[in-house]
């Protein structure tokens, strides 16, 4: 349809040109009065004014028709998704702090550094506790074999028995202090609360630290990431722990298969929303604690589901939605036919038609604004 007009179009548009040139040869005709001519210039004429009223007749008839996409209308299972924004973090990410204060006398680990649960960080002066540790431990061992002699005796029904108790709880007083300072001891040594990667050393060996004070390193565990949100109230019962997610991240462009790990039990009066925490792998370590992300949470799904592309729904003036089917199909052409629907719910860029349309429907999918009911279709 689209050569036929521009056919027609350029045949005008030569005529056009070629008017002057026309004009100009007719009137050296008249002037030379050669009648012989001047009727051969009558049939040429004639001639090119039939081929114009034939464009124009084509262009009368293509004019109600309209080239269109379609596309045939099958069943496919459908999946609905709520759509939110969430954080991506870990809970374990921790700003390690000195339980005890004195100069920072060693400092074994430094920014990058992969360390392992329990490892030594850093030790903090112990202010002579290992002098007193080892007279406490003495102190009991002396204690200790007192009282086991003054068992054996008593045993043996020699002594008394107040001897016997007195030599019991120095015993026992003496392993409590040792207990003690092991203890506070224990304090001065840095150790990595969990499995991780020092992010940062804010302190330097020979330095005065403190628990009130500065930290002394960030240890952050990129092996346990989950992205936090909310959802609104009217989701209670749709979403469990085990869901599969969607977790898109904006500034990587990758998309994670995450799943629903806690769902929250308290709705926030203020929003009318709860929490909730999907569990994300993180296999090249490329998530980070605070990155954005866009969740799809699939909440409804359809199997043996009619789609149509959302665009090609239309509303009439008594707003019923409808499509345009082709009607009387035989593979090129057709008729537009209007066919109102009801439509379900709508999720990338498609919708879900409840009645109106069958399987083997064939809509037209392009060109849909440019035409009416009964209309010839091309396509």
């Amino acid at each position: 349809m689209k050569k036929i007009i521009l056919l027609s179009v350029l045949s005008l548009m030569l005529f056009a040109c070629g008017k002057g040139e026309k004009e100009q040869s007719i009137d050296s005709l008249i002037s030379s009065k050669n009648v012989k001519a001047l009727q051969e210039k009558k049939v040429a004429l004639q001639a090119e004014i039939a081929t114009i009223e034939e464009a124009l007749a084509t262009l009368d008839v293509k004019v109600d028709e309209a080239l269109v996409g379609v596309t045939t209308v099958k069943d496919t299972v459908f999946n609905h998704y709520l759509e939110v924004q969430g954080n991506v973090d870990t809970k374990e990410n921790i700003v390690v702090q000195p339980e005890y204060s004195g100069t920072l006398t060693s400092l074994t680990v430094k920014a990058g550094q992969r360390v392992s649960k329990g490892q030594i960080l850093g030790r903090v002066d112990d202010a002579g506790m290992s002098q007193q540790l080892a007279s406490a431990e003495n102190q009991y061992q002396l204690a200790k074999t007192t009282y086991e002699r003054q068992k054996n005796l008593w045993d043996k029904k020699i002594g008394s028995e107040i001897q016997y108790l007195q030599a019991q709880t120095q015993m026992v007083s003496a392993q409590k202090a040792v207990s003690q300072i092991k203890a506070q001891l224990s304090k001065t040594v840095i150790r990595a609360p969990f499995s991780g990667t020092i992010d940062e050393v804010f302190v330097e060996k020979g330095e005065v630290v403190a628990p009130s004070a500065q930290g002394l390193m960030r240890i952050v565990n990129l092996g346990n990431m989950y992205v936090s949100t909310t959802i609104p109230e009217s989701y209670i019962g749709k979403l469990k722990i085990g869901d599969q997610v969607d977790v898109f991240l904006t500034s990587l462009g990758k998309t994670y298969k995450g799943k629903v790990r806690q769902v929250g039990s308290f709705i926030n009066p203020n929003n009318r929303s709860f929490g909730i925490e999907v569990s994300v792998p993180n296999p090249e370590n490329l998530l980070r604690p605070n990155q954005v992300a866009k969740l799809k949470i699939i909440d409804y799904v359809s199997k043996d589901a009619i789609v149509v592309p959302t665009g090609v729904i239309q509303e009439d003036a008594n707003h019923d939605q409808f499509v345009f089917v082709v009607d009387g199909s035989n593979g090129k052409t057709g008729k537009a036919k209007k066919v109102l629907v009801k439509t379900g719910k709508s999720s990338d860029n498609v919708t879900e038609i409840l009645s109106g349309l069958s399987t083997n429907d064939v809509i037209v999918t392009d060109g849909v604004n440019n035409i009416s009911e009964g209309m010839k279709l091309n396509f």
